[in-house]
């Protein structure tokens, strides 16, 4: 009994921790929509795909993840800023792979609209975005 309130607890935490994430995401002009969410063949690890959609000028400020993302430029133009390497700006139609608890940001560096697929390969039960200062 105790053990099941300690997990109930806990994923109450990591769960408004998400909301609070994607809220603050939200009034920045950045606006994140879950796909899908699924176990591996890999024990503790999941798949996690969001669309990112970015409007003019918006920020997603630093921040990792507890595992792989993978980038995909949906539309418009987005710039990176990935820790140890130069910015790079990538258009609809390219990728780029962000290694486990790199920390990273994004910014909308075109006129309109700019979106991704984000896709993470993580540890299941950890929160998917923790900022970094």
């Amino acid at each position: 009994m105790t053990t099941t309130r300690i997990m109930a607890a806990a994923a109450l935490i990591i769960g408004m921790g998400w909301a609070l994430c994607v809220v603050a995401a939200q009034h920045s002009g950045i606006r994140r929509t879950d796909l899908q969410r699924a176990d591996l063949s890999v024990a503790g690890r999941e798949v996690v795909q969001v669309r990112v959609d970015f409007g003019p000028g918006a920020a997603f400020g630093r921040h990792r993840h507890p595992g792989e993302e993978i980038a995909y430029v949906i539309e418009g133009r987005l710039e990176y800023q990935v820790e140890g390497r130069p910015p790079v700006t990538l258009e609809a139609g390219e990728v780029m792979f962000i290694p486990a608890g790199t920390v990273h940001a994004a910014r909308n560096v075109g006129k309109g609209n700019g979106a991704e697929l984000a896709t993470y390969i993580v540890e299941k039960g950890q929160p998917l975005v923790t900022m970094v200062k």
